[in-house]
């Protein structure tokens, strides 16, 4: 038995009607598979037409390692220059992943490639971002600390998504003062033994082609696997929600400055605390 999970709802493509009545209002994913084939980036958009493009441009990059107290809010793991690193995804396997680079600063080129589309949101287009990754490279399931709309267009290959909503918070081991659940849950094989609440939890899962988009109403987990080196571009628009948009206040203006403090006076006692009472929290609420 896997985890209860159902498939995203599938459209070739939408309307800005259709998507906000069936899928913004009810707060719904959707996987949309046509909506960008006319872009010039449907064509363009692959790991060696971004390589070409890089020069000596140096990003940052991520792995899988366990959060550290002495870690900065989403400080890199290293850095590498972007063709090395397009070189190393496409030769071997690699944990290293680009996450919420802000490409469009240093290759403003690419923003030629693409219109922001009209879903009936106001998108934040100061910030459209990219994440690229090498197979089986993933990011732990969170939640994003805006809880935004977000639209995830992909590129190159293929890319494993498991979602949930907020309301299966009390099955996923949710970590205290944080966007994150215990990151040594497998959520691609997970063991029930140990993390028996995970098969209460309902969600939603879909593996996206390049050229798709997937919705991600506000504020949804997302655990993100690479099935074969690729990269994807997020574009965003506030909560809605006004509870929504008064847990992003609150995450962005006090539980992100609480947690850096006391990582600063408890150093990782402070994390070892928080990884505990994640399962103490969780079995009280059976």
């Amino acid at each position: 038995m896997g985890l209860n999970l159902q498939e995203i709802p599938r459209v070739k493509t939408i309307t800005k009607e259709d998507f906000l009545n069936h899928y913004f209002r009810p707060q719904k994913p959707v996987v949309i598979e046509h909506f960008i084939d006319q872009w010039p980036a449907y064509k363009k958009w692959n790991l060696e037409y971004i390589k070409a493009l890089s020069g000596d441009i140096t990003v940052p990059l991520y792995d899988d390692r366990p959060v550290d107290y002495k870690d900065a809010f989403n400080e890199p793991h290293a850095t590498m220059r972007l063709a090395d690193y397009i070189d190393l995804l496409k030769s071997a396997p690699t944990k290293y992943r680009i996450f919420l680079w802000n490409a469009f600063k240093e290759l403003p080129q690419l923003l030629q490639d693409f219109t922001f589309p009209d879903f009936g949101l106001r998108l934040m287009k100061g910030i459209p971002m990219l994440f690229f990754g090498g197979r089986d490279s993933y990011t732990f399931m969170h939640y994003d600390i805006d809880l935004a709309n977000i639209f995830h267009f992909h590129f190159e290959g293929k890319k494993k998504i498991i979602l949930y909503d907020q309301e299966q918070n009390r099955f996923l081991y949710k970590i205290p003062h944080a966007l994150i659940t215990r990151e040594d849950i497998d959520f691609n094989n997970p063991d029930f033994e140990k993390w028996p609440l995970l098969k209460r939890a309902k969600g939603y899962v879909a593996e996206l082609n390049h050229g798709e988009v997937l919705y991600i109403p506000e504020g949804y987990w997302h655990y993100m696997r690479y099935i074969t080196p690729g990269f994807s571009m997020s574009l965003r628009a506030i909560a809605r929600n006004p509870k929504n948009l008064s847990k992003a206040f609150y995450n962005i203006l006090i539980m992100r400055q609480y947690d850096n403090l006391m990582r600063r006076i408890k150093g990782q006692k402070w994390i070892d605390w928080k990884n505990e009472q994640a399962v103490i929290r969780a079995r009280k609420r059976k």
